[in-house]
């Protein structure tokens, strides 16, 4: 964390007040690594009759085979109720299903506990989500292009309308902070300055330090380019980046890092180099490359849709791991800069009141009507929202 030398920062949450809660499932069924077995999973929920098609979906108190619900924004799933529903799945939408895990979704409302539709409504290439984590080792703040279904914490979209219209910022704040600074911060700015700067209690200092802050700035828009992973793939100069050594077997069941070659066992396969910055990588306390194979590799209950998938490991995870294994090493790289930077919190929450930037209107803390068209409601009913 950089060192911070005022405590009357604001908090991350008058910065940026629209936040929602992140989607709720309820089933872990509806998302997987690969969107082959989704569509297999929805063919067999179909397929099947009476009991059988009830199970298998794996009822709750939100949701049933007789749930009446609207379609997602922006999604093409039907409307139906799902005891009589019929028809192919839902295109998979990619999706951000744990720190640094990307995964896929079914897109359909029926499948969905809390689907959060406000958040649907504003994401698209432009969006940029901000997931507060709990704390405890690793980054207090994840960004990504993708849905967040990380839990627990809010989700902070960074603009309230699609096309990157109107962002989530107290109203008047980057014009109070170009006053200051003498130089014009743009949404994006600010955001990659408050993931750098973040504090451990989502305190935000604020620098009226022209050099300081572009220094910092700089920083955080490499990070978000990291976690985002828009654009150009991140690459390690020659000789660091990670290669497949020996070949994965068809499908592994251990991975087991031996520190002193950087060599990441994957039973009998191996990768190397793998930095130890990008093993021992925590979010929440949780180490991520871990996490990220025991997802795709634990045991599913027999019978159950989760059950089908691969039946060996896909060349397309391989990629998707020594992709992650440079970002959570290029990561790492940029954690002493940030710890090295002394931010001396000299536009103060108090300044902030004092001149009108806070507390922001309420309307702030609620989502923004961003409907001039209907929305496929129950039962092919429609709403304008």
């Amino acid at each position: 964390m950089p060192s911070v030398t005022h405590d009357d920062a604001p908090l991350l949450a008058d910065l940026m007040p629209w936040s929602v809660a992140p989607p709720r499932l309820g089933r872990g069924w509806p998302t997987g690594p690969d969107p082959a077995s989704l569509k297999a999973r929805w063919n067999a929920l179909l397929k099947a009759e009476g009991s059988e098609r009830e199970s298998l979906f794996e009822p709750t108190r939100s949701r049933t085979l007789q749930s009446a619900v609207g379609q997602l924004p922006g999604q093409s799933g039907g409307t139906e109720k799902l005891v009589r529903a019929s028809g192919p799945c839902p295109e998979p939408v990619r999706v951000l299903h744990a720190p640094f895990d990307e995964q896929w979704l079914i897109p359909d409302h029926r499948l969905i506990d809390a689907a959060r539709p406000e958040l649907w409504r504003v994401a698209d290439e432009r969006q940029i989500f901000v997931t507060e984590i709990p704390e405890a080792t690793g980054p207090r703040l994840l960004a990504t292009s993708l849905l967040p279904l990380l839990r627990p914490g809010c989700v902070r979209p960074l603009y309230r309308r699609p096309g990157g219209a109107e962002p989530n910022l107290a109203p008047g704040l980057l014009d109070h902070l170009a006053g200051r600074l003498g130089l014009t911060p743009t949404p994006l700015d600010l955001l990659a300055w408050t993931v750098t700067a973040v504090g451990p209690g989502l305190e935000v200092p604020l620098t009226e330090d022209a050099e300081l802050w572009a220094h910092g700035v700089e920083l955080g828009h490499r990070a978000l380019w990291l976690m985002r992973r828009d654009g150009d793939r991140p690459k390690l100069p020659g000789g660091r980046r990670p290669y497949v050594r020996a070949p994965l077997p068809s499908f592994p069941l251990t991975v087991h890092y031996d520190r002193d070659e950087e060599t990441l066992h994957v039973d009998e396969g191996r990768v190397s180099p793998v930095p130890p910055t990008a093993w021992d990588f925590e979010v929440a306390g949780v180490r991520v490359l871990e996490q990220w194979f025991a997802t795709r590799t634990a045991r599913a209950e027999p019978g159950t849709l989760s059950a089908i998938r691969p039946t060996t490991w896909p060349q397309a995870w391989t990629s998707e791991l020594l992709e992650l294994i440079t970002v959570l090493a290029l990561l790492a790289e940029l954690e002493p800069q940030r710890d090295e930077l002394t931010v001396t919190a000299t536009v103060t929450a108090q300044e902030l009141r004092a001149a009108g930037v806070l507390p922001v209107p309420d309307a702030a803390r609620r989502p923004a009507s961003v409907l001039d068209h209907h929305e496929e409601g129950p039962e092919g009913q429609f709403a304008l929202i």
